[in-house]
């Protein structure tokens, strides 16, 4: 029997389906090898961690039936080694829930617990931020002779960490009788993490020399530069580091860039004796930010290696700048000239130029790509898609992406709902929040944004009001301004400028001048002078520089007129040097973007 243990395990190794497993499983049983504990041995040890499923799974099943059922509570004790095998293929992998329960059972069955053990079922709990689990693990640890062991202790640090309990964690430290760099390293990066840098200094200057490493620097390092007023700081500890590397002069870099100080991050970048794609991305994602598109391209060229991450951040300047043609022309020559595969993010940025560009057929044609290449479309890219459709104009498509998508997340239903808002289908998008409810997907304060918007669109003041009720009684969601807004928009709209006005002076909130001059608008439009005039002169003084808020009260005088009042309000624009943006409205046709403004000739783009 002992010569057929090898072959068994290669050609399971060869297997390709469950089918191929379910064949080879059931010899294994005719012939009765399978009850040999050598193979079943085997079998756990090299395909419980296996990335191919149907492996994995046999394997456990294989321990569960000739290894879990075969030990016996009460009898003698068992090596855990089998045991820590499968529990780390939990732990490690997909469920690490089943890493809990196996550790149980392991217990239930007599089994002897080691640090391995206990390490990966603590694993198992960082991972689910299973904080009471945890808690459990670190009790049965003090009862056991494991307690004084130095990586379980830094085990359950990680553990505390990562499920934001820092006290805890520093209790562990505090409490440990020897600490290593990990130790150290562990709570200073927590530290940093949540903000408290006094403390990892503390930490870090209490170091012992010998234990202080190059992930010490960088953590504190990383902690002062991402901190705005802890520049100073964080370039004289990077003079001091004893040695550099990438992560070093990098983390320099993406604080300087965080905080708008791009030349600053020039001059390190400039002398870095050497860089990686992260060094060029953030350099080019800083350069976008601050409206430096040319500089950021300039960049972006001279990369002697590019990766998706580098063309992403290229488009993703491009399209924060309004450049939609140069982001999209950027992905026409990654998918031309480069052997990289767009990711995801790359879609979801195209697709946001694209809407931007509001140029349906390249919509269209995106969509087929991103369905030929078998892109899933139950996260990110699927909300893309049905935003990118409502903003070209298509309503029917962004519904047909979104009927096609199973186990839609409240994302999507806030897509199509801000779409059926943008196209003014009001009615439509209120019975999509119905639909919410009946179905028990639990809103959020975006699905509320999108619905009372569309109900301030279409005129429908019951609903709108109902819609805010419920958002606040049932949901409990604070409402924030944009909620405000919308409810201000809904009854001035209907002639409600009482009840509008109330709002607004009961508002928790400080209204922001897009609320004021929501409310300016509608005094204005039911012959509400008087407080219209009020408000308009607020607006000036708390948005000097708004030319809309000029505009509006210059307009109300003249729909009054009250022809001096609305000199007076032009000759202060001209005085402020405040001009208006013109109106400007786009049409595609032919393959051609027209686009018009008001007093002007048209201009138009070949897309």
């Amino acid at each position: 029997m002992e010569c057929s243990i090898s072959p068994t395990i290669q050609l399971l190794g060869r297997c390709k389906t469950s089918e191929d497993v379910s064949k080879i499983h059931a010899r294994l049983i005719t012939t009765g090898l399978i009850k040999n504990s050598n193979l079943s041995t085997r079998i756990v040890l090299a395909f419980a961690a296996s990335p191919r499923p149907f492996l994995a799974e046999f394997a456990r099943l294989v321990f569960r039936e000739y290894h879990v059922c075969a030990s016996s509570p009460g009898g003698e004790v068992k090596d855990p080694f089998l045991w820590n095998a499968v529990i780390k293929s939990h732990s490690h992998g997909k469920d690490p829930k089943q890493a809990l329960l196996l550790f149980c059972l392991m217990l239930e069955n007599g089994v002897s617990v080691d640090e391995f053990s206990m390490s990966l079922v603590l694993k198992a709990c960082s991972r689910l931020g299973f904080v009471k689990g945890g808690l459990q693990i670190h009790g049965f640890l003090r009862k056991t002779g494991l307690w004084s062991d130095l990586f379980l202790h830094n085990c359950l640090i990680g553990l505390y960490l990562k499920c934001g309990c820092l006290g805890f964690a520093r209790q562990i430290f505090d409490r440990m009788p020897q600490r290593d760099s990990v130790s150290f390293n562990s709570m200073i990066d927590g530290y940093v993490k949540c903000g408290s840098i006094e403390s990892a200094r503390e930490l870090f200057d209490l170091m012992p020399r010998e234990v202080k490493n190059l992930i010490s620097w960088n953590s504190i390092i990383s902690g002062y530069a991402q901190a705005s007023n802890g520049f100073d700081i964080a370039s004289k500890l990077f003079a001091e580091m004893p040695e550099k590397d990438l992560i070093s002069w990098n983390s320099m870099i993406d604080g300087y860039v965080k905080h708008g100080r791009i030349e600053d991050a020039k001059e390190l970048f400039d002398v870095m004796p050497s860089r990686d794609v992260v060094t060029w991305a953030t350099m080019i994602d800083g350069y976008a930010k601050l409206g430096f598109v040319h500089q950021a391209k300039t960049l972006f060229d001279q990369m002697p290696h590019r990766d998706v991450v580098s063309y992403n951040s290229m488009m993703a300047g491009y399209v924060q700048n309004k450049y939609h043609m140069e982001a999209l022309e950027i992905f026409s020559h990654m998918e031309k000239e480069s052997h990289l595969s767009p990711d995801e993010t790359t879609l979801v940025i195209v697709l946001s130029a694209i809407a931007q560009l509001g140029r349906l057929s390249k919509a269209m044609d995106m969509h087929l790509y991103i369905v030929e290449k078998q892109f899933f479309l139950g996260g990110k890219l699927g909300v893309a898609l049905i935003d990118m459709y409502s903003k070209c104009g298509s309503i029917q498509h962004a519904m047909l992406v979104f009927e096609g998508i199973e186990n839609k997340s409240i994302d999507h239903w806030n897509a199509m709902i801000g779409g059926l808002a943008i196209h003014g289908l009001g009615e439509s998008a209120f019975d999509m929040l119905l639909q919410i409810e009946r179905r028990s997907i639990k809103p959020d304060d975006i699905t509320f944004v999108g619905v009372l918007n569309a109900c301030s669109h279409s005129g429908l003041v019951k609903e709108g009001l109902l819609c805010f009720e419920l958002m606040r009684r049932k949901h409990k969601i604070e409402p924030r301004l944009q909620h405000y807004g919308c409810m201000v928009d809904i009854l001035s709209r209907s002639g409600s400028i009482e009840l509008a006005k109330n709002l607004i002076q009961e508002m928790p909130i400080e209204p922001n001048d897009v609320i004021w001059r929501t409310f300016l608008t509608a005094c204005n439009h039911h012959k509400e002078f008087e407080t219209g005039e009020l408000v308009g002169k607020h607006l000036i003084l708390q948005a000097g520089y708004n030319p809309s808020s000029y505009v509006l009260l210059s307009n109300m005088y003249a729909s009054f007129g009250k022809w001096k009042d609305v000199r007076r309000v032009r000759t202060m624009m001209k005085e402020r040097k405040i001009e208006k943006v013109p109106g400007c409205s786009w049409i595609e046709l032919d393959g051609r973007v027209h686009e018009f403004f008001v007093d002007s000739i048209e201009v138009s783009n070949t897309l």
